[in-house]
């Protein structure tokens, strides 16, 4: 058997499949690698809200890690504590200002699990299974710098395609030492926003020492823009084929896409894994 590993996972577009679910053939490979002793754990930009589910379908008790690495605790054991690094209000209420200035669609807060957003918009909604005819309470729709009174762990922002570039000029004007801020890219023209302190490479560092488990022992899959650290951190960093290319140009490994089982087919391969039966 190897040495034990650090397995770290995204969700959308690489563990699980383009209808929301985890397969059976990676279901199967991450169960026996946690029974011969490796640590697995879901590293997501979704909130806790929108993760625990598969969290426990998985049968995990290791640190969840959500919203890019800007919150992090253990749902089962509350001596690790709940790491929260959000957002400075008054920079957060700066940012919502040049939003209504340059007349931006939509603007989202979050604020671990509850959401605030400035105008409904049942995509949004549908996501966070939200039903505009039950009261929702970590979910408040109304303009957000009237509504928002806490730091917030991460914002989204939905400008206008003709203005993404001038919001990005605005945002790199804020306080760059705190405030990291990317473009989600076509099709979608949104742009994200949270503490530069943190991201998914971060919180994997905290979990590895928690573990002591080195760097080269340390296996992270991903596909999106908010992977890049993380995937360019791990010793075995994994690409989905369906990744964006500045992730596959930072990763050690590419695999099959989320579709076609590329975490399932890479751990199997990698660990030579026999499912026992």
């Amino acid at each position: 058997m190897r040495e034990k590993h650090l397995i770290a996972l995204d969700l959308d577009g690489t563990l699980l499949t383009d209808d929301k679910t985890i397969s059976p053939a990676s279901s199967a490979v991450i169960q026996q690698l946690m029974l011969d002793g490796h640590v697995v754990v879901i590293a997501t930009g979704r909130s806790n809200r929108l993760s625990i589910l598969y969290y426990k379908e998985l049968g995990l008790k290791t640190p969840l890690i959500n919203l890019n690495g800007a919150v992090m605790h253990n749902p089962y054991d509350n001596s690790w504590g709940n790491h929260h690094v959000p957002l400075n209000h008054n920079t957060a209420m700066e940012i919502v200002e040049t939003c209504y200035e340059l007349n931006s669609k939509n603007i989202l807060a979050a604020v671990h699990d509850s959401v605030y957003l400035d105008e409904y918009d049942e995509a949004i909604a549908d996501f966070y299974g939200v039903n505009k005819y039950k009261k929702d309470d970590a979910f408040v729709v109304g303009k957000v710098k009237e509504h928002l009174k806490e730091n917030p762990t991460l914002m989204l922002l939905y400008p206008d395609k003709e203005n993404v570039d001038t919001l990005t000029t605005r945002l790199n004007e804020l306080e760059t030492e705190i405030v990291d801020h990317r473009n989600w890219g076509e099709p979608f023209h949104v742009i994200e926003v949270m503490n530069k302190q943190m991201n998914k490479a971060e919180a994997l560092k905290q979990v590895a020492d928690h573990y002591n488990i080195p760097q080269h022992r340390i296996i992270a899959f991903g596909d999106g823009s908010n992977d890049l650290e993380m995937i360019d951190f791990a010793g075995v960093g994994v690409a989905m084929t369906n990744a964006l290319p500045e992730i596959k140009q930072v990763a050690k490994h590419i695999t099959d896409t989320n579709e076609n089982d590329g975490v399932a087919n890479f751990l199997h391969d990698y660990f030579k894994v026999r499912l026992k039966v």
